[in-house]
């Protein structure tokens, strides 16, 4: 109905969806591979279970894109969304009023912050508001923040996807991004477009400010200005990094990034 990937939860025997537009909705598309059909012939065991399941399970494989051939049946796709699920999910996420930020992927959707999610359980009211900078909860200790932040690994982690999704789909299937700018681009395309917003976090801007930095006038100073920190997670809006400042076990992801772009700009 609303096309997207939702969470839930079970409370008193029921099971409820949590209407979230977030970050959660998007791990599906992860669990994503292409299969050339000549893998597939040196893998016949692996075929025959393959749709001896399919057989079985006929529910599953009607929403799932599980081992789909292309066009042409030179390869297959290993994915959990078909074509027609993936396209109403990708719409939410080039849309920078929901979770395309400036900077990457937002962990929650913009929605939520005009239009929290609430839920109401033995009398006590519980929202879910897009927060872009530091935890308005003392949830996680308060010091941590999934509900706005750009994410650096999970970030990491849907670009190599998409990426996936594109060596089977190409220039089959497009989507204007950011929405109505009405520029098309095929999910590589999308990829590398989240790449560049990722790599503005560490690079001076017009005036100079790397928006990871914030606007502070320490890192203004010739001395201090390329001192670049990893920190634990950004700014859903203006990018400044938020959290621990020392996170380089996921955020120094972005030296890889940092180099896929500038090799992007030197082909172009």
């Amino acid at each position: 109905q609303d096309g997207y990937y939702y969470d839930q939860i079970h409370v008193d025997g029921h099971v409820r969806k949590l209407r979230v537009r977030s970050m959660v909705g998007l791990i599906p598309l992860y669990a994503a591979e292409t299969l050339d059909e000549e893998h597939m012939a040196r893998l016949p065991l692996f075929r025959a279970r393959v749709h001896r399941f399919l057989d079985r399970h006929p529910e599953v494989a009607q929403t799932i894109a599980c081992v789909r051939p292309d066009a042409a049946g030179e390869r297959r796709l290993l994915a959990i969304p078909p074509r027609e699920r993936l396209e109403k999910v990708l719409a939410y996420l080039v849309d920078e009023n929901e979770l395309l930020s400036p900077h990457g992927i937002r962990s929650l959707s913009k929605f939520h912050g005009p239009h929290p999610y609430a839920l109401e359980h033995n009398g006590s009211r519980h929202e879910v508001r897009y927060a872009p900078g530091e935890s308005d909860t003392g949830l996680f200790g308060g010091n941590s923040n999934w509900r706005g932040p750009v994410w650096f690994p999970v970030n990491y982690l849907l670009i190599e996807a998409l990426k996936r999704h594109h060596h089977f789909y190409r220039d089959t299937l497009k989507v204007e991004c950011p929405a109505g700018s009405g520029k098309m681009m095929n999910l590589r395309q999308v990829a590398e477009e989240i790449e560049r917003r990722l790599a503005s976090l560490f690079l001076p801007g017009e005036g100079g400010d790397r928006p990871c930095l914030g606007q502070s006038e320490i890192y203004r100073d010739p001395s201090c200005r390329d001192l670049v920190l990893f920190h634990e997670y950004f700014h859903g809006d203006s990018g400044r990094g938020l959290g621990a400042s020392h996170q380089t076990g996921w955020t120094a992801l972005a030296a890889n990034i940092l180099e896929r772009v500038a090799l992007t700009r030197g082909a172009r």
